[in-house]
């Protein structure tokens, strides 16, 4: 069995950094083949602008092309896993990965669930609440591990809760796991850390550094990756005992990469 545990790049979504998706439908993709072929030829563009075609819809079969979608899209939009360059240019004193970087090995391997649903905004998780979710399901973390943090916060996807009142997590919580040899977490949140802006306005009024994105910069020191905006943790019967592919699309010079997150189970 396969559980998909990604969510959708989404045009129709309000965010930080909206996405915009042009749509080529396959009847407009006729019009579109003849403005890419002529575009091409001497004086293939006035002909064009003139209404001359070199194929018509009676000349393609149904009239129709192929459908053809343009995305306009921050690599941190949909599911995305984070690469190490994203916190920082150097990462224990070298420079950072790039999504390109990854290792693969990092990226396939034996996942864990860790339960946070009884948890709400404002709160967020420390690495004590991490302790005691591993405890409460017997288990203890291994090197490589995969660790999905289950807070439930897919459910407000598309309303004001998504982006500003989620459960997140603190520095302490993440060097924990760090301290256990994962190299690869993932929540299904807008964001690793607490709510963005609570942040800009705590850093802003203090300029405290360790303020802004403390989850984050950790990955200057230890070298990981995470996944955010995962979906439907719920579906996964299990707290262990499957594997989690989050395999990341390479994006050249990026510090991210969507990528189709899923549960394989026996």
């Amino acid at each position: 069995m396969i559980i998909d545990l990604s969510l959708p790049i989404d045009d129709t979504l309000e965010e930080t950094h909206d996405a915009k998706i042009d749509r080529i439908t396959h009847a407009d993709g006729v019009e579109h083949f003849n403005w890419v072929v002529m575009n091409k030829q001497p004086g293939g563009k006035e002909r064009f602008e003139k209404g001359e075609r070199v194929a018509t819809k009676e000349e393609i079969p149904d009239g129709e092309m192929l459908s053809l979608e343009i995305v306009h899209s921050s690599v941190h939009m949909g599911t995305h896993v984070d690469a190490p360059f994203h916190y920082g240019s150097q990462c224990e004193g070298k420079p950072a990965k790039q999504i390109m970087d990854v290792p693969l090995e990092w990226c396939y391997g034996p996942g864990v669930v860790v339960d946070f649903t009884h948890m709400q905004y404002p709160q967020n998780i420390h690495k004590e609440d991490v302790i005691a979710a591993l405890e409460k399901i017997n288990y203890q973390l291994k090197p490589m591990d995969i660790v999905l943090i289950y807070t439930g916060g897919d459910k407000f996807l598309g309303t004001p809760e998504y982006i500003s009142k989620y459960v997140g997590m603190m520095p302490d919580a993440v060097e924990y796991l760090l301290d256990q040899g994962i190299k690869m977490m993932g929540i299904d949140t807008i964001g690793l850390d607490r709510p963005c802006f609570e942040m800009f306005k705590e850093f802003l009024e203090t300029k405290d550094k360790s303020k802004i994105w403390p989850s984050h910069f950790l990955g200057r020191r230890w070298e990981y990756c995470h996944m955010e905006r995962l979906g439907n943790l719920k579906a996964i019967p299990k707290p262990y005992g499957f594997t989690v592919s989050c395999l990341p699309v390479k994006v050249r010079q990026a510090g991210a990469g969507w990528a189709r997150v899923v549960a394989i189970l026996d």
